[in-house]
């Protein structure tokens, strides 16, 4: 399958975000011809900060727009379709709902009905959904199995629901869309320039570029996935669902299936970029709140057998070598962005 992407058509929606402009990257490096949605330039994102911009074909408009994804799937003779577009931010969700919605489930539909009306022969739509999905259940009910019934509280996690619920009903005979549904762990690395997320925040503050102020009590656990582990794996899904028309409709969870206090993944940050006399300085003086995060689920742990079993995956990237990757590259980042 070496030569699966020569020249393939790819359209990315919300390749200026993390994931997608990562996934971009990977994508143009095996031959792929790229198309990405944008809804505005943003000159310090990953995607023109590795020049990814100047080997994809970027258009600009937005998600919910009907009319626009419709011309772009048959005009560029799209092939397959990865949906990352979204607003991510939890504590965003939480003050604008509506606009979540409007990106995170209205954005969806309008993409999958793009694709029915159009009738091409779009051969794989990898849909990006996540673990909030699931909602809240009792740690001895976890790791989170695809099979969990989706029982979401907060806006950002009702969201991932509803794209994920509407996306199933595309895959079903009336409509039979070849459609694979991820439901991914936290992601990190390389490009995530949403400061509101921990890493990145602790990350820029470790190396002195900001002031580290703690929001909770850090006393949740979260799994996480490497940027590189999530891009191969979306890769293979498009390339096996393209294969194998019994994949259409199927979810898979990934993650690294030992999720990590949020306290020590915070000391563990600061711990490998200061110095050993800093740091100790940084931990005597650090103060955690007595709150609790709210609209964060607590404890969340991804079951991902059912991935490794369809496709031999597993993740390749321990967090403490993806941490010193991603603390390597945003040193880069954040040294050189007034460069360019």
């Amino acid at each position: 399958m070496k030569k699966f992407w020569q020249k393939r058509k790819v359209f990315i929606s919300g390749i200026n975000g993390f994931v997608g402009a990562n996934l971009a990257k990977f994508l143009i490096e095996k031959g792929a011809l790229v198309f990405g949605l944008i809804r505005n330039n943003n000159p310090y994102s990953f995607l023109y900060f590795e020049k990814i911009n100047k080997k994809a074909t970027l258009i600009h408009g937005d998600i919910t727009d009907l009319n626009l994804l419709k011309r772009i799937l048959v005009e560029e003779g799209i092939e397959h379709v990865f949906h990352l577009a979204a607003q991510v931010e939890v504590g965003k969700a939480i003050e604008y709902p509506y606009l979540t919605w409007e990106s995170n489930i209205r954005g969806t539909y309008t993409l999958l009905e793009a694709v029915r009306e159009i009738n091409n022969d779009i051969q794989s739509i990898i849909i990006a959904s996540s673990d909030k999905a699931y909602g809240a259940y009792p740690i001895d009910q976890l790791p989170y199995q695809e099979s969990y019934p989706l029982i979401p509280d907060y806006p950002y996690d009702i969201s991932k629901a509803c794209g994920d619920l509407i996306a199933q009903s595309y895959c079903k005979r009336n409509v039979n869309l070849p459609i694979i549904i991820t439901r991914f762990a936290n992601i990190y690395g390389p490009g995530q320039l949403n400061f509101s997320a921990l890493i990145p925040d602790c990350i820029r503050s470790a190396l002195g570029f900001s002031k580290f102020i703690p929001r909770t009590n850090g006393n949740h656990f979260r799994d996480f996935l490497y940027i590189d582990d999530v891009v191969n794996l979306y890769i293979i899904l498009a390339e096996e669902l393209t294969k194998k028309e019994n994949l259409k409709g199927e979810i898979f969870n990934a993650g690294s299936n030992d999720p990590i206090n949020i306290k020590s993944l915070i000391m563990e940050i600061f711990r490998l970029v200061m110095n050993e006399e800093t740091y100790q300085n940084f931990k005597k003086n650090i103060k955690f709140p007595k709150s609790k995060p709210y609209g964060e689920i607590l404890y969340q742990q991804m079951d991902f057998k059912k991935i490794s079993k369809s496709f031999d995956w597993k993740p390749k990237t321990k967090i403490n070598v993806g941490l010193k990757l991603s603390i390597d590259w945003y040193r880069r980042y954040l040294e050189n962005k007034s460069n360019f």
